[in-house]
């Protein structure tokens, strides 16, 4: 996987990258044919695993999708590019995002964020860092590393901003393996998947996760990107919650939602980011692939 400006919480921006991440209003799904709906029925999928995410670099344009009156805002428009190297033993990820936002007396404001990681494949460890930057001043840094045990209980362990340490739950995923583990959920026909996330984007710790899974799609043509049109997919809608409210299904309200399209290798399509007063669409517009593996 965006300082309080008044019209928005820019440091929420980054929350879907690294699910890149993670960021829908879930569009309509296009409808399968009769037959493919029964060969998607009938045919069971094997499981992905690590090594199905696909080293590549996607390149979005970022611009508002819809704003609520009191949000005050006219116009988005920014970048994203997003990487990931599969460098054999871990996931490499790096994230760049720049967002520049108008309201109706014509102030901009711009901000954006430098991100990496770096996870082992066996979903156990993960270093990260993340830059936030407003108005050309940096305004946060968080940087440190995670180790998880096998039931998914372990520790954060942060460098900057301040050194601390944070206990993180059982269950806990990293990004990248929380991204197998929802195509995996969604090529077995679950509608849903409840896990805490710990992607360090946040000074305090894992982040509990609802993720909605539609139906999983077979082949179709994906004109921006045609390596993509021979891959079955799914689209999500992903809401975190601080770590402190009540678990999802309760009267909590997630404090940041993104919907995407992901395809079986990893790669996210359009996506939707979810702020509250407004939403941004990331619109794939370049899709290349980057070396990697082992």
């Amino acid at each position: 996987m965006l300082s309080n400006s008044g019209l928005c919480r820019p440091e929420h921006s980054m929350r879907f990258s690294a699910l890149l991440a993670l960021a829908l209003l879930l569009p309509a799904t296009p409808g399968l044919t009769q037959g493919a709906k029964d060969t998607l029925a009938t045919t069971p999928l094997a499981p992905l695993t690590a090594r199905a995410l696909a080293s590549h670099r996607g390149i979005y344009d970022l611009r508002l999708d819809r704003a609520r009156e009191n949000a005050g805002i006219v116009e988005v428009s920014g970048a994203m590019l997003y990487e990931l190297i599969d460098a054999c033993e871990s996931w490499a990820t790096h994230q760049r995002f720049s967002m520049t936002l108008r309201n109706r007396e014509g102030t901009e404001l711009e901000t954006g964020s430098d991100y990496a990681t770096l996870e082992s494949m066996d979903g156990r460890t993960l270093r990260f860092s993340l830059t936030q930057v407003t108005q050309g001043a940096v305004t946060s840094r968080v940087a440190g590393q995670a180790e998880l045990a096998a039931d998914g209980s372990g520790t954060a362990r942060y460098s900057e901003s301040e050194t601390r340490e944070l206990p993180l739950p059982p269950g806990t995923l990293l990004p990248n393996t929380h991204t197998i583990a929802a195509l995996n959920a969604a090529r077995a026909g679950q509608r849903l998947l409840v896990a805490p996330i710990f992607d360090g984007t946040s000074a305090d710790g894992a982040q509990q996760t609802t993720t909605f899974l539609s139906p999983w799609q077979g082949p179709q043509p994906v004109p921006e990107a045609p390596s993509l049109s021979t891959l079955g997919s799914s689209r999500m809608r992903i809401a975190f919650f601080e770590p402190d409210a009540e678990q999802p299904g309760g009267a909590s309200t997630p404090s940041y939602e993104v919907s995407l399209h992901y395809f079986e290798n990893g790669v996210a399509g359009d996506m939707i980011m979810d702020f509250g007063n407004f939403t941004v669409r990331a619109k794939l517009v370049r899709l290349e692939e980057a070396p990697g593996g082992c």
